[in-house]
């Protein structure tokens, strides 16, 4: 089974930097598209930022501009840098990737982590 493991959340104060990453394990295949969403209290889950295996990104409005997604393929890893962190960015955050080959591929989530951002 696939495992995708989250770092990098905390609080942090309007206007901060957090980066966050996520490594994703037990693979059977390859790595297709790489993504964060995140779910705020009360709010349904959002995508954040998406990376293809060939680099291609798209971010939500909200946040383009002050976040920016990227990966390391050899380390199937993940990140996503925030700044300029708004309270509204509050939230749990999300890695997911798809996994698989011939075509079939599956869809992973990570646990979680927490982002707050407050004075």
């Amino acid at each position: 089974q696939v495992q995708l493991v989250e770092s990098g959340g905390g609080l942090v104060q309007p206007g901060g930097s957090l980066r966050l990453s996520c490594t994703a394990s037990r693979i059977i295949g390859s790595i297709a598209n790489m993504g964060w969403y995140r779910q705020a209290p009360g709010k349904q889950r959002e995508l954040v930022a998406r990376i293809t295996s060939d680099g291609r990104t798209n971010y939500a409005d909200s946040v383009k501009g002050r976040f920016t997604i990227s990966r390391d393929n050899a380390k199937t890893t993940q990140y996503l840098q925030m700044n300029s962190l708004k309270p509204e960015d509050t939230a749990v955050y999300y890695c997911n990737a798809a996994v698989g080959s011939g075509g079939i591929y599956g869809e992973y989530w990570g646990q979680g982590t927490q982002v707050t951002v407050s004075s």
